[in-house]
């Protein structure tokens, strides 16, 4: 219950003027769970500066502080048995650790002077800047297509937004970027009017006061207009990028600008539907059932209306990845090339499909109760209830996310559901990515709308082949001048 009054307390509407914001969840437990959220992120970069935030964020985090290398930090936290983590998204920078109270003032010692005292050396810089470089390069796009196609999505659905690049940036400004631009970033957006302090655990009381007068030490700045980002250009049309890479597989995302975000009235109903249509790693999902079970094309699909970085790696999402700005996705994980032509479109089909039906009561009932039990998951640890109710502040929801969704999904109706999907959701515009070997063929069977018709290793009930012979001829209609095919070593260079 202390937990619970403490973020109801610190979610009122003064909460806001103050700076900076505190969420804190005091209970018994020996472990201190630190999480401090800077309301700037990827989108604060300068358009000429991709990256800057990310760099700056990866000094604090990984660079030293003004009396300790970074390496003296570590092995002076190594006894502990903690170190600090970071993640920067477009609109927040977050800090966390967690260390037993026994160790408190060691540990907060080393985790201030890395926030508050940067060591800001060269040899630091090269070193995480040759990281974010490696990052883009090897990692995302060497190594990981499915990510590389759903941040390019982003990037083409958001082109002239703050959101456009990747939060790492590019090479060839990450290769600019010096000390002094960092220390610049770092005066402007490292304030207490952007700070909120997330603490939960068992530190004596007088413990947050000591944390607020310390950062106190920071500029008071200007709150961040991070919540008031303007709407990223409509899509007009079917738009396709191809990524053309030398890989055996296809990876496939599509999917618009979405104008609802957490907190909004439709959210709740959108999320339902997300859940129903394609929930995150999971096997219920309605186009897991189509593409994978009944037809075994592929690994995974999956739906979503917010931002989920990294999912190929997690199972449940990050707190403080809040944006002002989301999209509605469909992720297909990779296809063999002989059925990815079928495997787009029977994604559409079911898309359209669930335009035209909507849910039925019965798998409308079934997934509202998975959500109402699933959102317990989300916060199953101290440091992702700080998280999320840090991310409550930011989209101004009172009280927990979990006691937010309960409240939504017990009051929530099929039909309020199958409203939300025929007032936001759509088949005729939107932007679909494609990483894969031999891009111009496949973009000339798209073109030319070529029946896709499907060969399978092993008997199909007759359903699904009277299915087959609708989606091998689904129309998709692009035109040719919304096809570009960019070589994989051009894309985020």
């Amino acid at each position: 219950m202390r937990s619970v009054l403490a973020i109801l307390l610190l979610l009122s509407p003064a909460a806001f003027s103050q700076a900076p914001r505190v969420v804190a969840l005091p209970s018994q437990s020996p472990l201190v769970n630190f999480r401090f959220v800077f309301l700037t992120g990827a989108a604060s970069d300068p358009a000429t500066q991709p990256g800057l935030a990310s760099l700056t964020a990866a000094m604090l985090a990984e660079g030293g502080s003004a009396k300790l290398a970074y390496r003296e930090i570590l092995d002076a936290m190594f006894p502990m048995a903690t170190s600090v983590s970071y993640q920067v998204d477009k609109e927040m920078t977050t800090f966390w650790a967690v260390t037993h109270v026994d160790n408190l003032d060691a540990f907060y010692a080393l985790f201030r002077s890395m926030l508050l005292e940067p060591g800001w050396r060269q040899d630091d810089l090269k070193r995480l800047r040759d990281d974010a470089i490696n990052a883009l390069r090897v990692n995302l796009r060497g190594n990981n297509d499915e990510e590389l196609g759903k941040e390019v999505l982003y990037s083409r659905l958001f082109a002239g937004h703050p959101y456009m690049h990747h939060n790492l940036g590019t090479v060839s400004s990450l290769e600019k970027l010096t000390v002094r631009d960092l220390q610049g970033f770092y005066k402007t957006g490292y304030t207490q009017a952007n700070l909120i302090i997330g603490l939960a655990g068992g530190y004596p009381p007088e413990f947050l006061a000591r944390v607020r007068k310390d950062f106190a030490s920071l500029p008071k700045g200007k709150p961040a207009a991070s919540r008031a980002r303007p709407a990223p250009a409509p899509v007009q049309g079917l738009h396709l990028e191809m990524i053309e890479k030398n890989t055996r597989s296809v990876a496939i995302s599509f999917g618009f600008p979405l104008t609802v975000k957490r907190g909004d009235p439709d959210f709740v109903p959108l999320l339902v539907m997300q859940s129903w249509l394609g929930q995150h790693r999971s096997s219920g999902g309605r186009l897991y059932d189509r593409i994978r079970e009944a037809r075994g094309l592929n690994y995974g699909d999956y739906a979503y209306i917010e931002h989920f970085p990294n999912g190929m790696f997690r199972f449940e999402p990050s707190p403080n990845v809040a944006r002002a700005r989301q999209i509605f996705q469909i992720w297909i994980r990779p296809l063999e090339p002989p059925t990815a032509h079928f495997g787009l479109r029977l994604a559409l089909y079911e898309l359209d499909r669930l335009l035209k039906t909507g849910l039925s009561e019965e798998e409308f009932q079934r997934t509202r109760s998975f959500l109402a039990t699933y959102v317990n998951l989300l916060t199953k640890t101290k440091q992702a209830e700080l998280g999320y109710a840090i991310d409550s502040l930011y989209y101004r929801i009172p009280g927990s996310y979990n006691q937010y969704l309960k409240d939504g999904l017990a009051k929530l109706t099929r039909d309020d559901v199958n409203r939300a999907i025929r007032k936001h959701l759509q088949t005729s515009n939107m932007q679909m990515v494609v990483v894969a070997s031999g891009c111009q063929e496949l973009s000339k069977r798209l073109l030319a709308g070529a029946v896709s018709p499907m060969k399978y290793n092993a008997a199909k009930p007759e359903d699904i082949l009277r299915e087959d012979k609708i989606v091998e001829a689904w129309n998709i209609p692009l035109q040719a001048a919304n096809v570009r095919i960019t070589p994989v070593e051009k894309v985020f260079e």
